[in-house]
């Protein structure tokens, strides 16, 4: 199980519950390519492979583009991502659990790299702020009636 560094000098921790089932929020949160529909953050996204270990995808948030790769996946559980980004080594684990009739989602992050030793307390506002908006746009999506 991949896990993020717990050494590292930004970490961030946290979650909602989602008033949807978590097939629906999983379902949501793992169709990479179709971020952009719904997390306003998110300029572009795109999935090279089958949602599994070893995959990688592209995408651009808040002016960066980035590389990520899957290291781990448990269909409707479980989904972890890293890679580095501009000097920043990532580590990105999201889960979701079943509460009744809706869905727990923690996100947890990590980062580390010469960018974060530089500028720790700024670059740890900024992985909070993105986080608290990213868990707000799913919630959001998750929760409409189509």
């Amino acid at each position: 199980m991949f896990t993020i560094d717990e050494s590292a000098p930004v970490i961030v921790r946290l979650s909602t519950v989602i008033d949807a089932p978590p097939e629906r929020v999983w379902d949501l949160h793992t169709r990479i390519d179709a971020w952009p529909g719904w997390n306003t953050h998110i300029d572009r996204a795109a999935l090279d492979g089958p949602l599994a270990p070893g995959s990688s995808f592209g995408w651009k948030t808040h002016g960066l583009d980035i590389t990520s790769t899957l290291l781990e996946v448990v269909p409707g559980e479980r989904v972890v991502w890293g890679g580095p980004a501009n000097g920043i080594d990532g580590v990105h684990v999201w889960t979701f659990e079943r509460t009744g009739s809706r869905t727990l989602v923690r996100t947890e992050e990590s980062w580390s790299g010469a960018p974060v030793e530089a500028a720790t307390e700024e670059l740890r506002r900024a992985l909070h702020d993105s986080l608290t908006a990213w868990l707000a746009t799913l919630k959001a999506r998750a929760e409409q009636t189509d």
